[in-house]
């Protein structure tokens, strides 16, 4: 298949790792809960040139063909997976598709025509367990779509647990807000929206007078929510108005939270920077699924 004549509408990448396995799975409900199709992915790295000595060492026999064999493999219990997780939630159209390249490039074609791409937090070769692997980074940073980046810690949240949005008032929130309540209309669960007052609380800076800021914020937050709860009428929300850093009050909400929407770059973003400190460090820290807006 080719990412330029194909529709895909969710896509996840799967390795054959508890991540990627926990991927597949929350892709599946979510692929229910908006009745889209899910595509699993698996990429396989093509062989690399070896020498030894200056020599080049040729290829084992039959690598690719056992490489492939294995992906298939992965691709399979994915598809049952996906499948029997879908299942409960209701009928889900899920196909497979093995592709030869790089896993992020590979990805991030793909996520030209799709509408969310889902990763494990980390693959099979990650190094450090609270550290996104080099496939959820890359994706973060170069995907052409929203990309949902899944952990595999903390068990699963009750499923009332509520939706947590960052709202700054930028472009990328603005997305951010889109995909939070959608998600929260489908879950049918509370949103939380928090907005994070730090511009004058950065470098131990106290802010001189806080009640009549954060009166001002939580204006600011109900115009920007309004026309939102407006469309979305069944969705509960809860503002929530903090002098914090964003990224640790975010991570803070996520403790009793089953899904954290980000921006992919708020206010303090330079132009050419695709994802924010704030985004970086969410999508690292939390325990809980992360949609990085982009």
């Amino acid at each position: 298949m080719s990412g330029s004549t194909t529709r895909y509408r969710i896509v996840v990448g799967v390795d054959g790792s508890s991540p990627s396995t926990a991927a597949a799975v929350w892709a599946a409900r979510d692929a229910a809960l908006r009745n889209l199709p899910l595509t699993a992915v698996y990429v396989l790295n093509p062989p690399m040139a070896t020498t030894l000595r200056g020599i080049p060492m040729p290829t084992p026999a039959n690598y690719l063909q056992r490489q492939q064999d294995e992906g298939r493999t992965i691709l399979d219990n994915a598809l049952k997976t996906a499948e029997d997780y879908a299942g409960r939630e209701g009928q889900v159209e899920v196909r497979t598709e093995l592709r030869i390249g790089r896993p992020v490039p590979s990805l991030a074609e793909l996520s030209q025509s799709a509408e969310l791409v889902v990763v494990g937090s980390h693959g099979r070769g990650a190094v450090g367990r609270r550290l996104l692997g080099s496939v959820s980074t890359g994706l973060v940073h170069h995907a052409h779509c929203p990309v949902a980046v899944i952990h595999d810690q903390g068990g699963p949240r009750p499923s009332q647990a509520p939706v947590v949005v960052g709202i700054d008032g930028s472009p990328a929130s603005e997305l951010a807000t889109t995909i939070a309540f959608e998600e929260a209309s489908w879950r049918g669960v509370e949103l939380v929206a928090l907005h994070a007052w730090s511009d004058t609380a950065m470098f131990g800076i106290r802010v001189p007078d806080w009640p009549a800021v954060r009166s001002e914020a939580e204006c600011v937050l109900a115009e920007r929510l309004a026309g939102w709860q407006d469309r979305y009428p069944d969705v509960n929300v809860c503002r929530v108005v903090v002098c914090d850093h964003p990224a640790r009050q975010l991570v803070e909400q996520s403790d009793s939270a089953q899904l954290l929407v980000v921006g992919s770059r708020g206010r303090g973003g330079f132009t050419g920077m695709l994802l924010g400190s704030v985004g970086t460090d969410v999508a690292q820290t939390a325990r809980i699924p992360v949609i990085v807006a982009r």
